[in-house]
């Protein structure tokens, strides 16, 4: 069972287990330039999922309008994936939103990832996009709201 922390703190642990995550998955992995991957990082709300006391999945939202939150930096440990943390962290975005007002949900997911994104009940829309030399598509996902609580 994850556990989450949240945190819009540079300073604070869940930060730096987003970086650490990020760093694996996106700087080893798909060579994407740590530079590349650590732009705009003032601002967003970090999600850091543990097991037990050990990070293993992220994601950040930004609030991009009113009732909508851009998804972004999802990813899991290669020795989590398959697990089903992916769509965990997502649920706790989706629940945690809700009680933020947030109605909609976007993102930019790899076109290799699409068809997980497919399975939270996300659509695509819109043509493809190259991101860090990847290519990608816009999804989005309306979720409702339950409440309007501030940051």
């Amino acid at each position: 069972m994850l556990t989450f922390k949240k945190s819009h703190d540079l300073d604070s642990q869940v930060y730096a287990d987003a970086v650490r995550i990020r760093t694996e998955v996106f700087v080893t992995e798909q060579h994407v330039s740590q530079d590349e991957e650590l732009q705009g990082e003032l601002g967003p709300l970090y999600f850091v999922g543990y097991l037990g006391a050990k990070p293993v999945v992220t994601a950040r939202v930004l609030k991009e309008a009113a009732q909508t939150w851009h998804v972004q930096r999802v990813a899991v440990i290669k020795s989590c994936r398959g697990q089903q943390v992916g769509a965990q962290i997502l649920a706790e975005i989706e629940r945690t939103g809700k009680k933020y007002g947030i109605s909609r949900l976007t993102l930019g997911a790899q076109d290799q990832a699409q068809k997980f994104y497919l399975k939270q009940g996300f659509t695509v829309e819109g043509a493809g996009f190259l991101d860090a030399g990847i290519p990608h598509h816009t999804m989005n996902k309306h979720i409702g709201s339950a409440g309007n609580q501030t940051d």
